[in-house]
């Protein structure tokens, strides 16, 4: 694995759509990273449908193999749950609450100071919102963020992933990678997987020609994981 050094290694991994394994795809790139000796750590800013700790803060560190750190018990990792199951901003208004980005982007710069890389796992894809007006693109942008995009080869991705693509390009959002996610529970049609492949990977390589294409195979089995190789990171 080759990480290319920048002012900041700070990566938002986003989405296009919910239910792709965005969770299991931070906590695979973190694992790679720390199995080359560097300081990594993830967040998940906002988690909605839970109480108490997060639970893609728990996904990641399982397959971390770390256990929760000193930071997930600050809540500098994690700074909102809510109990709904819904966008952030309307499961925090269903508990008279509001998100403050300000706060989000304090803890992820507390985080940036002790780790070399963090890895932060948005809510859903680049538009959700996280209050009435401000959209977890607004997140990235005004923080100049890298984004790592995650997809997968189900029908529809290549429409979701344009899509995707071209608002991180409207918003001046840096493209880092494209994660190429082969989980699909209602299985995969091989002629689907290659087409839109190459068609996702054609417009990357339009709009964002320096960020890399990973290949993430399906993971079921938290005991047996595989190793990921040939990751290269902005």
């Amino acid at each position: 694995m080759c990480l290319c050094e920048r002012a900041m290694s700070i990566y938002l991994i986003t989405a296009i759509d919910t239910g792709v394994g965005k969770s299991v795809v931070t906590g695979m790139l973190a694992r790679q990273l720390a199995r080359q000796g560097r300081r990594v750590i993830t967040a998940k800013p906002v988690q909605t449908g839970c109480g108490g700790m997060a639970e893609d803060i728990l996904i990641h560190r399982k397959l971390m193999g770390t256990g929760l750190l000193p930071e997930d018990n600050a809540g500098l990792t994690c700074n909102y749950t809510f109990d709904m199951p819904a966008s952030p901003h309307l499961a925090a208004r269903q508990e008279n609450k509001a998100i403050d980005p300000a706060l989000i982007a304090d803890s992820i710069k507390k985080l940036s100071a002790s780790y070399d890389t963090v890895l932060v796992e948005g809510a859903g894809g680049l538009l959700v919102p996280l209050t009435d007006k401000f959209l977890t693109v607004d997140l990235a942008f005004s923080n100049k963020w890298k984004l790592i995009i995650v997809t997968t080869p189900r029908l529809g991705s290549i429409n979701h992933t344009l899509l995707t693509l071209f608002c991180a390009a409207s918003f001046d959002c840096e493209v880092a990678a494209v994660v190429y996610n082969h989980y699909c529970p209602e299985g995969e049609n091989d002629l689907i997987t290659q087409d839109s492949r190459n068609i996702i990977q054609t417009h990357l390589k339009m709009l964002f020609p320096q960020a890399s294409w990973i290949e993430m195979p399906c993971i079921t089995d938290f005991d047996n994981l595989p190793e990921i190789i040939g990751i290269t990171l902005l």
